[in-house]
């Protein structure tokens, strides 16, 4: 299986694993811009995109399925803007910001991204991330300024914002033909000057933000059936662990096989697994998250491994170990298991990182690593990333 066909199998269970077959189908029904995105799989993918939103930006849903949401930004949109948005997601928070997006043609347009987590129940883990992106287009400006059609100030009621520079005639006229034509979702892309700054109004974020709750109650009620409810704020769950979306996108750039597990909590439950894991296991990341390791031991499983195991991470040091594990299939393999512990900016101890490595390919890759350099690579990357965000934190916090 490549890696892009292993991406869209994690795709297809990002939904398939939460909600009921016919998620999809409604979400299709709501005549609304918006995507969702999986901040768990390497790339922070983009797992659904809005019948609407395609339409408006001239992509299939082929095009933008398993990208990234930078998809959208070009050389106009604001990189301070992104960043507020990156640190919104590190947060685990919501936000509205006006932003410069493009049309699949090169054509830039304003409109307000408005997005917000979706949290697990059971586990108060940020499962999704939805933007709400309602295109910013000029609003009536009375007697003293540009008057628009009757047709044009039903719409405007409906979707218009405010920009800070006064519409041009050409651009009203432009406005009349595109409405004429019954094209109207171009009418985004005709009427604004991309080299203003322009602002929504309260009626749009007032939309935006209905359109959210729109698609939470449909996600949420669509989690009913597979007993895996989705809600729109954390729920305190004790003795559950779970990381940041921040650190789960950190995580998802490295591409070994690993484990996260957390050593503070009852049965040292693993609380991240990785891509590569996943394949390696053929487990679906909802299956693990949460139990110890030993569900990957069975018949052929050396107890005495089990006790070393249990023994490195209770006296907090690192080391080899050589066990037989099973995949979800039951088949077995030779597993170059290394553990390690990963502390915080503070120097605590935060998680074990476990390493993975399936004695078959137990070889030199592409690029002449051993085998052994590679585990503790990966071991070193998943401590750059957990001592990177826990510093970030507590720099936001002092």
């Amino acid at each position: 299986m490549s890696n892009m066909d292993s991406k869209l199998r994690l795709i297809q269970q990002s939904f398939n694993s939460r909600y009921s077959e016919w998620v999809r189908e409604a979400l299709d029904e709501l005549s609304d811009n918006f995507t969702i995105t999986d901040p768990s799989i390497s790339g922070h993918p983009l797992v659904f995109a809005s019948r609407s939103l395609l339409k408006m930006l001239s992509y299939s849903r082929e095009e933008v399925i398993g990208q990234n949401g930078n998809i959208f930004q070009g050389p106009k949109t604001n990189r301070r803007t992104v960043m507020e948005i990156r640190e919104a997601i590190r947060e685990e928070r919501g936000i509205q910001v006006n932003l410069v997006n493009y049309r699949k043609d090169g054509t830039p347009f304003w409109m307000l991204f408005h997005m917000s987590p979706v949290f697990g129940k059971e586990d108060g883990r940020v499962i999704h991330f939805v933007a709400v992106q309602v295109p910013i287009t000029r609003r009536q400006r009375g007697n003293g300024g540009v008057r628009l059609s009757e047709e044009a100030s039903g719409l405007n009621e409906i979707m218009f914002g405010s920009c800070r520079k006064e519409v041009d005639t050409n651009s009203v006229l432009e406005l009349g033909r595109v409405l004429s034509s019954d094209s109207s979702s171009n009418v985004y892309f005709t009427v604004l000057d991309i080299e203003e700054t322009c602002e929504a109004s309260d009626f749009e974020k007032r939309r935006a933000a209905n359109v959210f709750n729109s698609i939470l109650t449909v996600l949420t009620h669509y989690s009913e059936s597979t007993g895996r409810l989705v809600c729109g704020k954390r729920c305190s769950v004790p003795g559950v662990g779970y990381i940041s979306s921040s650190l789960n996108i950190s995580l998802g750039r490295i591409k070994q096989s690993f484990v996260l597990i957390d050593p503070h909590l009852p049965g040292l439950p693993i609380v991240y697994a990785s891509d590569a894991f996943l394949k390696l296991t053929g487990y679906d990341r909802h299956e693990i998250l949460g139990l110890n390791f030993a569900v990957l031991n069975g018949a052929d499983t050396n107890t005495s491994s089990e006790y070393q195991i249990q023994e490195i991470i209770q006296n907090e040091q690192a080391c080899t170990v050589r066990i037989v594990c099973y995949r979800k299939d039951k088949s077995s393999f030779w597993n170059s298991l290394h553990l390690s512990p990963v502390r915080n900016a503070s120097g605590k101890i935060a998680y074990f990182v476990g390493v993975q490595m399936e004695e078959e390919c137990k070889n030199m890759d592409r690029h002449g690593l051993s085998p052994e350099m590679r585990q503790l690579s990966t071991v070193g990357a998943v401590k750059v990333a957990v001592r990177s965000l826990s510093m970030a934190a507590g720099s936001s916090k002092s």
